[in-house]
C-alpha cells in the first residue's frame, strides 16, 4: 500500500506540468469568496445540453438548468421543478404542466413557450435528438399557452413525470443556427437553475457562479469550479493533502488509499450503476445497414452466451473491486431499485462455469486448433476478440487481464484496446469499430432511460447524427416490451414488463452485466460542514440523480485558505480568503453515452 501511495505521490507531481493551463482558476481577486472546486478526470464533451453526452457534461446541466421536475430527495418520487403542477386527461394522453414564475439569470421570464420550444427542437431536429431523442419519442405535440405547457401523447406514458429533458430559454438558443456544431459556450449562461456558467477553458475547467435568483433562493456558496485532470490517482492525493474537499466515483484502490485518515469521512453506499460487457453482435444503423468491423463470431448468441458462462463474476468482484460491488446475476437495473430489479433464477442462471461454456462452443461447431484457440465453424477466422477499454484506468487494466485469463480457458483470445474518452464513445456507440468494450450506465429511478438505450431508434443515422445505442440492439421482442410498459400505468404491472425486458437482454446477451459497482466517496470533515445525499441519509453525492447535494452543501465556517503555490493534483492553491475546495476523482467508467440518464455515465 505505501509503495502505491508513493506512485500516486509521483504522478501528482507529474501532473503539476499537465495542470498549468488551470493556474488562472485560483486567480481570484475577491477575498472571502466561498469557492467549490469539483475535480473530475473526464472534462466537458460540450456545453450544448443537446449535445452533452458524457457524465460531467450532464451534470454540469443539473446545476445550470430546470427540468419539468426533479427526483425528491427522499423518496425519489418526481417532485415539482419548473412545472409547479401537472393535470393529466382521463385517457391519460395529455398532460398540462402549469410552469412556474420565475426568472432566467438574465431577467427574462421563464415561459412555457420555453419548454415547448426545447421538446419541439428535438422532435423535429435530428442533430438535437443526441442527448435525449427518446425521451420525446411518444410525444405527438406540445405547445404552450400562456404558463400551460400541454403535451399529447401517442400513446399513455408511465414516465412522462421523469422527462430528462432541461429546459433552455427560447430567445437564446432560437438564434443557433446549427445546433449539431455549436459548442454552447458563450457566457455568462443564460440559466434557470442553481447556476451560471461563465467561463469554459477546454480540457482545464468550467466555472459557475451562484445564481442569486434562483427560485428555491441562492445555493450557500458563491462560485462552483470544475476543474478537469488527466488521472483520477492525483485527486487522491489532493484530498490527503487538504487541496480538495470531496472526491466521488471512486474505484476500490484508491477508495482504501483514504482508510486512516482521521479528517476524511469514506462514504460507502450501494451504488445506482451495473458495470456490463458490451457486445458487437452486429452493429447497424437506424436503416439497418452493417457499420464498423465487429468480429462475425459475436453475431452468433451461442458464442456471447458461452462467453458470459466463462466470467467468474464472484472473483471479479473479489479481486478487482475489492469486495466493493455485488456480482450481476441480473440485468442492467441494480438492486437499489428493488421495484424495477430483476435477478435470474432456476435454468436461466448463468453462473462461472467453464466446461459448459466449452461444451456449447464444441457444439456450435467453433473447434480448436493445434494452438488451443477455435476458430469459425468454417475455419476461416479464429476467435481472437478486442477489448475496448479506456485509457488511464487501471481497474479497466485489472478486468481485461481477468477476462483474458477466463476466455483463454474456452479458447478465445482477448487483447486490449485503449482508448480515450471521446475516441471511445465514437467507437463503441456510432461506427461500431470493436468487438467487446466495457460500459454501464448509472440509472435513475425509472429506469425507463436505460433500457431505452437498447432500441432500434438508438442505434446511430446513416449520417452517424442521433442515436445514443448503449448496444446497437434491434430485437422484435425487446421492442414490443418497452412498448408495452410505456403505456401500462399500474406501477406492479409495469414493473414485471421491465423485468421480462431485462431477462430478454440477460438471454440473448448484446450486454453482459459482470457487476453493481457500490458507491465510493470521501470527503474531508474539516471542509465540509453538511451535504445532502440522494435519497437522503444513505444515498449518492456525487453522480446522484439530481442537483441537491451541491445546492445543499455547506462549508465549515472557519475552512483555511490555500497555501500559495501548493499544487500536485492540476488545482492550483493561491486562492485568498475562506476557499472551500471540493474534488470528485470520477474514475471508473464516467461517462454516460447520448444521455442525462447517468447518471448518467
Amino acid at each position: 500500500m505505501r509503495k502505491w501511495l508513493a506512485r500516486l505521490a509521483v504522478l501528482g507531481v507529474a501532473l503539476l506540468v499537465a495542470g498549468q493551463g488551470q493556474a488562472a482558476l485560483a486567480q481570484d481577486p475577491a477575498a472571502g469568496k466561498k469557492i467549490v472546486r469539483v475535480g473530475a478526470t473526464q472534462a466537458v464533451d460540450s456545453m450544448n445540453p443537446f449535445q452533452a453526452v458524457r457524465l460531467v457534461s450532464t451534470s454540469i446541466h443539473r446545476w445550470m438548468y430546470g427540468f419539468l421536475t426533479v427526483p425528491d430527495s427522499k423518496t425519489l418520487k418526481p417532485s415539482p421543478d419548473l412545472a409547479e403542477s401537472w393535470t393529466p386527461s382521463e385517457d391519460g394522453l395529455t398532460w398540462t404542466f402549469k410552469i412556474r414564475q420565475t426568472k432566467w439569470s438574465d431577467g427574462r421570464p421563464v415561459t412555457a413557450e420555453d419548454a415547448a420550444w426545447t421538446f419541439n427542437k428535438i422532435m423535429s431536429d435530428d442533430a438535437a435528438k443526441t442527448a435525449n431523442g427518446p425521451a420525446v419519442e411518444n410525444f405527438e405535440s406540445v405547445t404552450a399557452n400562456g404558463q400551460d405547457l400541454i403535451i399529447k401523447l401517442k400513446a399513455p406514458q408511465a414516465s412522462i413525470l421523469e422527462n430528462p429533458i432541461p429546459i433552455m430559454p427560447k430567445h437564446v438558443w432560437e438564434k443557433v443556427t446549427n445546433i449539431g456544431e455549436f459548442s454552447g459556450d458563450e457566457y455568462p449562461s443564460v440559466t434557470s437553475g442553481p447556476y451560471i456558467a461563465v467561463e469554459h477553458k477546454k480540457d482545464q475547467y468550467v466555472k459557475l457562479k451562484a445564481n442569486p435568483d434562483y427560485w428555491r433562493g441562492a445555493p450557500k456558496i458563491d462560485e462552483l469550479q470544475v476543474v478537469f485532470y488527466d488521472n483520477p490517482a492525483a485527486s487522491v492525493v489532493g484530498l490527503k493533502n487538504g487541496e480538495i474537499d470531496l472526491i466521488g466515483r471512486l474505484n476500490p484502490p484508491e477508495f482504501e488509499a483514504l482508510k486512516g485518515d482521521p479528517n476524511i469521512v469514506q462514504w460507502n453506499q450501494q451504488g445506482r450503476r451495473g458495470a456490463y460487457l458490451q457486445i458487437n453482435h452486429g452493429a447497424t444503423t437506424t436503416d439497418d445497414k452493417p457499420v464498423g468491423d465487429g468480429h462475425p463470431a459475436l453475431k452468433d448468441q451461442k458464442v456471447r452466451q458461452a462467453l458470459h458462462w466463462a466470467i467468474d463474476k464472484d472473483k471479479l468482484v473479489a479481486e478487482v473491486q475489492n469486495g466493493l460491488a455485488k456480482p450481476a446475476h441480473g440485468s442492467i437495473v441494480p438492486p437499489m431499485y428493488t421495484d424495477f430489479f430483476w435477478e435470474a433464477t432456476g435454468d436461466t442462471k448463468v453462473t462461472y462455469d467453464p466446461a459448459k461454456a466449452n461444451q456449447i462452443l464444441d457444439d456450435a461447431g467453433y473447434k480448436k486448433g493445434a494452438d488451443g484457440i477455435r476458430t469459425m465453424p468454417d475455419g476461416d477466422r479464429k476467435l481472437e476478440f478486442r477489448f475496448s477499454i479506456h485509457t488511464d484506468t487501471p481497474i479497466e487494466d485489472k478486468l481485461a487481464e481477468y477476462l483474458t485469463g477466463f476466455f483463454k480457458e474456452i479458447g478465445i483470445t482477448l487483447t486490449t484496446k485503449k482508448l480515450d474518452s471521446s475516441k471511445f464513445t465514437e467507437e463503441t456507440g456510432v461506427t461500431g469499430l470493436f468487438d467487446i468494450a466495457i460500459s454501464g450506465w448509472s440509472v435513475n429511478p425509472d429506469p425507463e432511460e436505460v433500457l431505452a438505450t437498447h432500441l432500434c431508434s438508438r442505434r446511430p443515422t446513416p449520417a452517424g447524427e442521433g442515436g445514443g445505442t448503449e448496444s446497437f440492439y434491434c430485437d422484435e421482442t425487446f421492442e414490443k416490451l418497452y412498448q408495452e410498459q410505456l403505456k401500462e400505468l399500474d406501477r406492479p404491472k409495469r414493473a414485471e414488463l421491465i423485468k421480462q425486458m431485462q431477462e430478454r437482454l440477460y438471454t440473448d446477451a448484446p450486454v453482459i452485466t459482470i457487476y453493481y459497482t457500490n458507491d465510493l466517496e470521501g470527503y474531508r470533515k474539516d471542509r465540509i460542514k453538511s451535504i445532502t445525499s440522494v435519497p437522503e441519509a444513505d444515498g449518492i453525492l456525487y453522480g446522484a440523480s439530481s442537483f441537491w447535494p451541491f445546492y445543499s452543501l455547506e462549508a465549515v465556517e472557519s475552512a483555511p485558505a490555500q497555501a500559495e503555490g501548493g499544487s500536485n493534483t492540476g488545482l492550483i492553491a493561491g486562492v485568498v480568503g475562506a476557499v472551500v475546495v471540493i474534488g470528485l476523482g470520477a474514475f471508473f467508467l464516467t461517462r454516460r453515452r447520448k444521455s442525462v440518464a447517468d447518471d448518467r455515465e
